[in-house]
């Protein structure tokens, strides 16, 4: 039997989660940035391993967003 989270526990559990999306988004703005960079200097090469990064940095948002959503249909 699965107990519910407390409302302060619920509280910690987003703040982490926060925390981890402003991190991934500060990389996907970085990764932006430098994929821009390298495109204008004439290397194309790094176009679609940044843009995998960029995906695999949306999914595990997107992810997260999940799990906050089943956390507060418990």
């Amino acid at each position: 039997m699965k107990r519910a989270f407390s409302r302060q526990q619920k509280t910690t559990i987003v703040f982490g989660i926060l925390c981890i999306v402003v991190v991934m988004v500060m990389l996907q703005l970085w990764l932006l940035t430098a994929t821009m960079n390298a495109y204008l200097a004439g290397q194309e090469r790094v176009i679609i391993p940044a843009a995998v990064a960029s995906i695999i940095c949306f999914a595990l948002n997107a992810g997260l967003l999940s799990y906050i959503y089943k956390m507060e249909r418990r």
